[in-house]
């Protein structure tokens, strides 16, 4: 059975690995001429996401390449005094398991575990699907497929293709991010510094093997700005406009716009569809149901659909009649959760009052002084995001028996079933 999937960041390579694993024939199309490495920015592996690279056989890997970080200091816009908080008590509180580690890094990961195995054509693009499965390209010939998947992002094609505009189902939750590449001139080793004040917070912080640093952004707006999306010179006004003032230490990184390799910038939206399936097609990740980029767990989320698609197909041999729906209930509640943790996230971290300001800073440093016990409780009782993740679970899907020869370069299972108590935040 042949299946094409369209992307090759995260949700698509993981895809792929576990459709190849149950025995399927996979071609992976990604519209970059190369696997991409954008700079890209520090996105977070919660406990279902670790367990499923530990059974693909990548997770040395993926700790060996995590960002390090274990400290923040945190500035209130308005305030020299600085407020150090300790982030390993707080991740240890949140999760017994988790990585922060660079996307880019982490899709090159997974494209490693699937190269040998799978198609992959880079620099081309899905242009259309019929109902039989033919699918055209910008530049290949048609090809035939029995299933295609979109797991190209947050702007899918895959899905403008199936479903329309994104206008549709996009729900703007009143922010943006933006995030360039700059220099480490601060040294920041494992180390994030924050400015944070009324409806806008601006961040630094380097990776323990990287050579320069990642400044992040996120600004509240009540309406949605007025920008093309290729418009970059606007996109870098507009962010310059949003922080203007408010600290020397943030008008330096704003100075590195006019010289950074590396810039992204995008309003903060959650998809909000009542199915991402239609006929052969499906959706995976931020494609079918991002709930907010930076803060809503998305790269966990794209992880656990991936695992969780490809094992519905495996269980119902193929017949996506069957998969898709059963695939759509499996994630349906986690969906609906992060979407209401992501709402939570912004306020927290976006603060709309120096009230919330004062909360933020001073939270976090109650946080990392509490012993770990105490800090989970808390964390428990006050953030959404917790007690969702922290409840989370995935079913096991073993491999098929037309896949029991173990495809070459594929691992095998090193700690045996996730089981259905797979737990993450």
């Amino acid at each position: 059975m042949r299946i094409l999937i369209s992307g090759a960041s995260v949700a698509g390579p993981v895809l792929a690995y576990w459709l190849t694993r149950h025995g399927f024939s996979v071609t992976v199309v990604e519209r970059a001429p190369t696997l991409r490495k954008t700079g890209g920015h520090a996105v977070d592996l919660f406990r279902p996401a670790m367990n499923i690279s530990e059974k693909m056989g990548v997770l040395p890997r993926v700790e060996e390449r995590a960002t390090g970080t274990k400290r923040m200091t945190v500035y209130r816009e308005g305030s020299r005094r600085p407020i150090r908080v300790d982030l390993s008590k707080i991740f240890s509180a949140t999760s017994d398991r988790h990585v922060e580690i660079m996307r880019d890094d982490l899709s090159e990961i997974y494209y490693d575990a699937t190269r040998d195995d799978v198609e992959y054509i880079f620099g081309d693009s899905i242009t259309a699907i019929s109902p039989d499965g033919e699918v055209r390209f910008e530049n290949a010939a048609p090809r035939r497929f029995d299933l295609v998947v979109g797991a190209d992002g947050l702007h899918s094609n895959v899905r403008r293709l199936l479903f329309g505009d994104e206008s549709r189902f996009s729900a703007f939750i009143g922010a943006y991010l933006g995030v360039l590449t700059l220099p480490n001139t601060s040294g920041l080793d494992g180390e994030l510094l924050m400015h944070v004040g009324v409806g806008r917070t601006a961040g630094m912080y380097g990776a323990r093997h990287l050579g320069d640093a990642r400044a992040l952004f996120l600004f509240r707006s009540e309406h949605e700005l007025d920008y093309h999306h290729h418009d970059v010179p606007r996109q870098k006004e507009l962010l310059r406009g949003a922080f203007d003032g408010m600290h020397p230490d943030v008008d330096h990184w704003l100075d590195e716009l006019d010289h950074t390799p590396a810039f992204y910038f995008d309003s903060i939206i959650q998809l909000r569809m009542d199915t991402w399936s239609r006929g052969r097609v499906t959706l995976v990740g931020d494609a079918g149901y991002c709930p907010g980029p930076a803060v809503g767990g998305s790269t966990t989320l794209a992880v656990v659909g991936a695992y969780v698609l490809a094992g519905e197909l495996a269980r119902a041999d193929g017949d996506h009649e069957r998969a898709f729906p059963a695939y759509e209930r499996t994630m349906a509640e986690q969906i609906r959760g992060s979407r209401a943790a992501a709402l939570s996230a912004a306020k927290t971290l976006i603060p709309t009052s120096r009230l919330g300001v004062s909360g933020l800073a001073q939270g976090a440093r109650l946080l990392s002084a509490l012993p770990a016990g105490p800090s989970r409780a808390l964390l428990r009782l006050t953030t959404k995001s917790a007690r969702l993740y922290n409840s989370m679970t995935v079913d096991d899907y073993p491999p098929s028996p037309a896949a029991s020869g173990n495809p070459a370069g594929l691992a095998s299972d090193p700690g045996g079933g996730l089981g259905s108590g797979l737990e993450a935040e």
